[in-house]
């Protein structure tokens, strides 16, 4: 039995939604550069928004799960996903606070690859010639915005960026260990868990309307409101292409954060980034001919 190819006017709508999706989580250094809360501050509460908003979307697409799933969300599998996406939300912005916002946008575009690497240590599941190529790509970029940083002050925002990026390419093998995992309740409790580790060490007096609104914002667009528009998008089209689609975040995130608040990206930054978008475009565009080859 065939699947039916979708529609051309099931096809548009579903690159709309993907690249909606997109735009939502490209205006993650915008909120970034609203805020004036202390970074312990803006970890809180932009996870406790964000876990407040993701109710939307569990009850949409059944995430709310049963009392089985719930038992799979606290097993072995589950805690592992609840601890790798706590730091890695964590570690997202305490990088924008350390960083320029364009670093850590390229450093985050290589997460598909380390998760391929992830994928081979753990599952021994074989690497594409052409993800080794891109991989290497990626690694080279990084290596020349994290060489320019040590005698800039970028260094430890870069390498949080770093560990937001490995910890979110473990979130992304994990299910891949236990199929049976249900997506969004460890989500759910993992930025619950956040806003409880970082609550404490913030300043509940920078927490002003301006600040609140703009946290608010946070985690309801580029969380819950993404997420929704991501699922419902990628189901009309192949994953190739919601990844190419996705690529353009990498380019959206920092010209943003440019245009409204005039950071420009280091150079070595647009040397790294431009041969990190390079391979990550490759790989992508080469996916997406091996997929439209098969169909």
């Amino acid at each position: 039995m065939t699947t039916k190819p979708p529609s051309s006017t099931a096809h548009s709508r579903g690159v709309l939604l993907v690249f909606a999706a997109t735009v939502a989580w490209s205006a993650s250094g915008i909120y970034a550069r609203l805020l004036t809360t202390d970074a312990w501050t803006a970890i809180a509460w932009r996870s406790l928004f964000a876990a407040i908003f993701l109710i939307v979307p569990m009850v949409l697409f059944g995430g709310a799960g049963t009392r089985r799933q719930w038992k799979k969300t606290f097993a072995p599998a589950g805690l592992a996903l609840i601890a790798c996406q706590t730091i890695s939300q964590a570690a997202f912005i305490g990088a924008y606070y350390t960083t320029s916002v364009a670093n850590v946008a390229v450093i985050y575009a290589t997460a598909p690859f380390i998760a391929a690497i992830l994928g081979w240590l753990l599952l021994k599941e074989p690497i594409a010639w052409r993800a080794m190529v891109a991989g290497l790509g990626c690694l080279i970029g990084v290596g020349i915005i994290i060489s320019a940083s040590m005698g800039a002050g970028r260094i430890v925002g870069d390498l949080l960026a770093l560990l937001m990026t490995v910890t979110f390419a473990v979130v992304i093998v994990v299910p891949r260990l236990d199929p049976e995992l249900p997506a969004m309740p460890p989500i759910f409790v993992s930025a619950l868990l956040a806003f409880a580790i970082f609550a404490p060490f913030g300043s509940w007096e920078s927490l002003d309307a301006h600040n609140m609104l703009v946290l608010a914002a946070f985690g309801a667009t580029n969380f819950s409101i993404a997420l929704v528009l991501f699922i419902m998008g990628a189901r009309h089209l192949p994953p190739a292409e919601s990844a190419l689609i996705g690529t353009t975040e990498i380019v959206m995130t920092p010209v943003w954060v440019w245009l409204l608040f005039s950071e420009q990206p280091p150079v070595a930054t647009l040397v790294g980034g431009t041969v990190i978008l390079a391979a990550v475009l490759w790989y992508t565009l080469s996916e997406l001919r091996r997929s439209k080859k098969r169909g």
